[in-house]
């Protein structure tokens, strides 16, 4: 059983309240019967309800579940195509730059992209020289090793820069969630829609107890270090489909800085709050949406905005239907470009049995 927040009525103590089994809604994708394992082969990666909720009301800023997105079943086909053009080498020398969605913490998967691309051997190390490699954040959670997908982005980050290349990552929602788990845990935030709790919402959003027992200082030290947003080539790259990195600065540098001095500071509710913030999603989907994507190339520079957090399916509006259960799930062959052309969604919408990206860039539709 995990707590839930802390209510507390005129004149009484605090209560906390435990949620059990039967508090947790669970959308269909997470119920879908595991096949069976071959003998001899490892197990399958038990999927996790991810996005459950305790009760009926669900405190702002975590992130939407079923009730506000649509649910992906399996049988459903979403391929969306893309074409890489020639892996150029830039002016001054840098090599190719690649991106990689949401990873959260499949990182067998993971393992399986990266050497499709050539970044990586046969033994997981950096094969690419001079290439340049951008993971967009949300690294844990929901899967079944985050702290895993860590330790490899780490050791590849030390392997491409002696081999003249780069590997680096940006600030997701889930690394604002794991560190506010692991130094606030249960201490009260005010939410904007009651009293919640970091731990609490760490846990209904896929927190996995094995990626807290494994998580270092330095693991929290890396986390906390990350940049939300940088430029590179022309593309604007950030975790989530919002503008709310408007409110932290007008220049790229302010932003990161911002961000920085905020988990320094360590207060838990200003913390929750760049959590909500960053939580927040479909700004570039709807009417207006290639309107929100100008207003941040305007203030932060960049021909194109290259996010993830919003899986790829939901982006489109596909909803599933009862039929091919057979079929291996939601099938996504390419990043999604969309908002006039301005926008690249990333998240392939690996934990739900979609396709863990990695991506050369440009693209070209």
């Amino acid at each position: 059983m995990v707590e839930g927040s802390m209510t507390q009525g005129a004149g009484q103590e605090p209560v906390v309240r435990t949620a059990t089994l039967r508090d947790f809604r669970v959308p269909p994708y997470a119920q879908t019967p595991v096949p069976p394992q071959a003998q001899g082969a490892p197990p399958s990666p038990v999927p996790h309800p991810g996005n459950a909720v305790v009760g009926d009301e669900q405190p702002e800023g975590y992130t939407p579940t079923e009730r506000d997105l649509p649910v992906i079943r399996r049988g459903d086909t979403v391929q969306v195509q893309t074409v890489a053009e020639p892996r150029p080498v830039s002016d001054d020398g840098r090599g190719p730059l690649f991106v990689v969605g949401d990873v959260h913490g499949y990182l067998d998967e993971l393992l399986a992209a990266l050497g499709e691309q050539g970044l990586i051997d046969a033994d997981g190390n950096w094969a690419a020289g001079n290439a340049r490699l951008w993971f967009l954040g949300d690294f844990t959670d929901r899967g079944p090793d985050g702290i895993g997908v860590i330790d490899l982005v780490m050791r590849l980050s030390a392997e491409a820069a002696a081999a003249g290349g780069y590997c680096k990552a940006l600030m997701g929602n889930h690394e604002l969630l794991l560190i506010g788990a692991k130094r606030f845990a249960d201490t009260p935030v005010n939410s904007g829609a009651g009293t919640a709790t970091f731990q609490a919402a760490w846990l209904l959003n896929g927190g996995q107890k094995t990626d807290m027992e494994r998580l270092q200082d330095v693991h929290l030290q890396w986390m906390s270090r990350l940049d939300a947003v940088v430029e590179e080539d022309g593309h604007l790259l950030l975790h989530s489909d919002t503008t709310a990195y408007l409110d932290y600065g007008s220049t790229i540098e302010d932003v990161n800085d911002t961000i920085t001095a905020i988990l320094t500071r360590n207060d838990a509710d200003e913390c929750w709050d760049l959590f909500r913030k960053l939580t927040k999603r479909f700004a570039f989907r709807d009417e207006g949406g290639s309107q929100a994507v100008r207003e941040l190339l305007t203030t932060y520079g960049g021909q194109r905005v290259v996010h993830g957090h919003s899986p790829i399916p939901y982006l489109l509006g596909e909803v599933g239907t009862e039929e091919g259960e057979d079929s291996s799930g939601p099938v996504i062959n390419g990043p999604h470009v969309y908002a006039d052309g301005l926008a690249i969604a990333m998240d392939g919408g690996v934990t739900m049995a979609g396709k863990l990206l990695v991506v050369q860039l440009p693209l070209h539709d």
